[in-house]
């Protein structure tokens, strides 16, 4: 298994892997003239989260988000287990893809707390605003999982109840099926020609 270091890779790599969700880029702020040492306005992510943290408030929400990823998860796998225990093809392969997808987004979220850590402790501020927000677009593909995870249908959501069938005969239809006289006639089975068979 080869393991990826680069964040451009993973970066990538978490993109294709959630084709159905949209890179959030936050946008900047210009600097001031004394180093950008001003304090930049409110951006609007996605979310509707907003990148004004501070990096250690960005590192400490962004701790909070993995336990809350994972607790969804293990409920979205319990629903799975109840599936496969009930012999529900139909929605425990639903289930199963859900969870394999939430795992992921927890994985890689979990690896960019990392990159955030390493960001805060030398105090990158550009850097640290790119990997929470990052974290905060795989918290939100875990929330949508959750959603697609409840409207997994089994098979036995098809059905509603007991079928009835009530059959009406016309009854200008004649009771026999046909005119045709008792004694059919059969003809012979005709003989092959090919001596193979």
């Amino acid at each position: 298994m080869r393991v990826f270091t680069n964040p451009w890779a993973i970066t990538c790599i978490a993109v294709a892997s959630f084709g159905g969700v949209g890179l959030a880029i936050a946008q900047e702020a210009p600097a001031t003239a004394a180093g950008g040492a001003g304090a930049a306005p409110a951006t609007e992510l996605r979310g509707g989260e907003d990148v004004s943290l501070t990096p250690p408030q960005m590192l400490d929400r962004a701790r909070g988000y993995i336990p809350e990823m994972e607790k969804h998860r293990a409920a979205v796998a319990e629903q799975l287990a109840d599936a496969k225990k009930r012999k529900d093809v139909v929605k425990a392969l639903c289930l199963d893809d859900k969870v394999k997808q939430m795992k992921l987004a927890t994985d890689t979220a979990k690896d960019r707390v990392v990159a955030l850590t390493s960001a805060v402790s030398q105090t990158d501020a550009d850097r640290s605003k790119h990997e929470f927000t990052v974290i905060q677009v795989l918290r939100e593909r875990v929330l949508t999982l959750v959603t697609e995870a409840q409207q997994c249908i089994g098979e036995e959501t098809g059905f509603v109840g007991n079928t009835d069938v009530t059959v009406d005969i016309d009854p200008s239809i004649a009771d026999s099926d046909s005119d045709l006289p008792e004694d059919q006639l059969v003809s012979e089975v005709p003989v092959l020609s090919s001596p193979t068979l």
